[in-house]
């Protein structure tokens, strides 16, 4: 489990294929204190480390996760949002995000504003995926609060900070995103579904 919270940028120094398998090695400077079996948020796909050598560590993604995730995307040199798992006794400074995604999602708009940047982001609501305004979202592992709930489409507000220490100042029309929608949300929509 997660929070959301985004502590730390990872650098992608090597990709490589073996089947329907992406290793994905990074450097980062939380690298010294991962373990071998560690889950690791990356872009909010929870990955396990499997291999760590100086500072750089392996993590291995599944075909699943690619045709799920923006891993697939991935090249050398890209940053990615990283956050290890909570820890039980500590505050809980975003929401509850377990690292599972389930779906992309794709930058439709960017407008700064006094200081701050609004996002808008489209989905494919076919999967039965819900936002709802000052509900929680996670993309690619931030957590954030929904500013603007459409039936396809919803917007988040970015504080400086967030800008400046996670992926989305390289942002761009047209980016891919990893989408983690509220579990509670997606209990309920599923309950509905269920009922007719």
């Amino acid at each position: 489990m997660f929070t959301g919270i985004i502590e730390t940028l990872g650098e992608v120094k090597k990709l490589e294929k073996e089947g329907g398998n992406l290793h994905i090695t990074l450097s980062s400077n939380i690298t010294q204190e991962l373990k071998i079996d560690q889950s690791v948020a990356h872009n909010g796909v929870c990955l396990t480390v499997v291999k760590i050598a100086a500072d750089q560590y392996t993590v291995t993604a599944i075909e699943e996760t690619l045709e799920k995730t923006n891993l697939i995307d991935l090249l050398e040199g890209n940053l990615v949002n990283l956050e290890r798992a909570m820890v039980l006794g500590s505050r809980l400074d975003g929401h509850i995000v377990q690292g599972h995604v389930d779906q992309t999602g794709e930058c439709i708009n960017i407008e700064e504003k006094d200081g701050s940047w609004f996002f808008t982001f489209s989905y494919d609501p076919k999967q039965n995926n819900v936002t709802i305004e000052k509900g929680s979202i996670t993309i690619d592992g931030t957590s954030l609060t929904v500013v603007d709930s459409q039936k396809s489409s919803f917007s988040v507000a970015i504080i400086p900070y967030t800008y400046e220490h996670t992926r989305f100042g390289s942002y761009k029309i047209g980016t891919r995103v990893n989408l983690e929608f509220d579990v509670i949300g997606k209990y309920v929509s599923r309950l509905l579904e269920i009922r007719g």
